[in-house]
């Protein structure tokens, strides 16, 4: 028996890409493969040579229709080339994980919106020429003076579950009409594949109920919150230790990097970001634990905990999550991989640990416990040696020169070629192990 395949993809509009989709039957047993379409329709093409070319890069099930049928989530490719389209932001951020894929970033996106009156085009809740109470009763909120528009969060979100997306949660926002749902933790491709197909059921589920969505990034001027897409990241070395967790904050604040990220956080964003409403300046860059007013926060459990993520709170609401995710993976994973490089080598960095043998009363007298845990650091240089350091077993030459600063994990700097504390390990930090598994 046929079934559909809803192909989705993100077009050319400008200034804010939009979510399209058009419906393909298939055979039984057909697999949905390359397709196309009228890019002069959608700002991606000339009329005169107007094919662009869908490649389907995600598929799940279509919890609106049900059965075998499918979305495909698509890239958009030159038909005479084959090259990714100049508005395949996707491809982007394949490439840049090809470099920095190996630090097995994770993300968890929030993404708010706003249910507009598609006559008034005021939001939800709103009265008539009119505005309701100062914010506050509403995040969050329950009882009908202060939630508008729940059952499309909640047919919104029965979706999202039927179609195998990685929602996990769900609230009512500070102004009245705005809602959050939030996708991942998933990879820097899956998570927004995951966003573009719940924006595309979230439309979908407005059509339903005659409510318009917008991603607007300040929809309401005065007193009200615009919409953000707070973005939580972590690499594999944040979730170990909190020296990258603070290595990752400052990246994000380094000459030049607010500029750069703010031009690809959204259209609008000069109108939200102003320093009130829970922001900081988009010209001012800022981080801090527990800290809503910053531009990235530091979640008080991380700083607690010595371990985790940050959360740039500066994307809109209207950003392309596939331009959000790579922008944060070029700009922390090339910090942490500086970070992580002792300054001299270049090949490879390895920890090594030994048992001392037993050592004569003569020999021991203040060298510690017998048989205690001895730790060398191994470090191939430049010209292919393996120099040691730190206490070594015997019969092992430890040589110094070429790391010029170890860290221990007692959180004490050491010279390089020095000696071990009592107890404490020579360590130096490594980037997280792993190829990413994307899509």
């Amino acid at each position: 028996m046929a079934y559909r395949a809803e192909y989705i993809w993100v077009d050319g509009s400008v200034p804010t890409a939009e979510v399209r989709s058009k419906t393909r039957v298939l055979a039984d047993g057909e697999e949905p493969g390359i397709w196309g379409f009228d890019g002069s329709s959608t700002n991606q093409a000339e009329g005169s040579d107007s094919d662009v070319v869908l490649k389907p890069v995600f598929s799940c099930p279509d919890p609106l229709r049900g059965g075998d049928n499918i979305m495909v989530m698509s890239e958009t490719f030159l038909p005479e080339t084959m090259e990714p389209h100049p508005t395949n932001m996707r491809a982007k951020t394949r490439a840049i994980l090809d470099k920095y894929g190996d630090q097995e970033f994770w993300f968890g996106l929030e993404q708010e919106y706003t249910m507009l009156d598609p006559v008034t085009k005021w939001p939800s809740g709103f009265p008539p020429n009119g505005f309701p109470g100062p914010q506050g009763p509403y995040y969050c909120g329950v009882g009908a003076l202060r939630i508008h528009g729940r059952e499309v969060v909640e047919q919104h979100t029965d979706w999202c579950l039927g179609a195998g997306l990685a929602i996990s949660g769900t609230n009512a926002e500070v102004m009245p009409g705005q809602w959050e749902f939030q996708i991942g933790p998933l990879d820097p491709l899956a998570v927004g594949d995951h966003i573009w197909v719940a924006r595309y059921l979230l439309y979908r589920a407005g059509e339903d109920h005659e409510i318009e969505i917008s991603l607007a990034a300040k929809p309401m001027q005065g007193d009200w919150n615009g919409a953000g897409m707070h973005t939580n990241v972590s690499t594999a070395s944040m979730r170990r230790n909190y020296e990258a967790v603070v290595a990752a904050a400052e990246a994000l604040g380094a000459a030049g990097k607010p500029e750069e990220h703010i031009a690809g956080y959204g259209h609008g964003i000069e109108l939200r970001l102003t320093g009130a409403h829970e922001t900081e300046r988009y010209d001012t860059y800022s981080y801090g634990v527990s800290d809503r007013g910053a531009s990235v926060r530091i979640p008080w459990q991380v700083h607690q905990d010595g371990h985790g993520y940050i959360e740039d709170r500066r994307p809109n609401a209207n950003a392309d999550p596939y331009v959000v995710t790579r922008l944060l993976v070029q700009t922390i994973g090339e910090a942490l991989a500086c970070a992580t490089r002792p300054q001299h080598a270049r090949r490879a960095v390895h920890r090594r640990t030994a048992r001392a043998g037993r050592r004569s009363a003569a020999d021991s007298e203040g060298s510690g416990d017998l048989g205690e845990e001895v730790v060398a650091l191994v470090v191939d240089d430049d010209e292919g040696r393996e120099v040691l350091h730190g206490d070594a077993p015997d019969g092992l030459h430890a040589q110094v020169g070429v790391v010029e600063h170890l860290h221990r994990t007692d959180g004490v700097s050491g010279q390089a070629g020095a000696g071990a504390a009592d107890g404490a390990q020579v360590e130096a930090p490594v980037a997280g192990a792993g190829v990413h598994d994307r899509p």
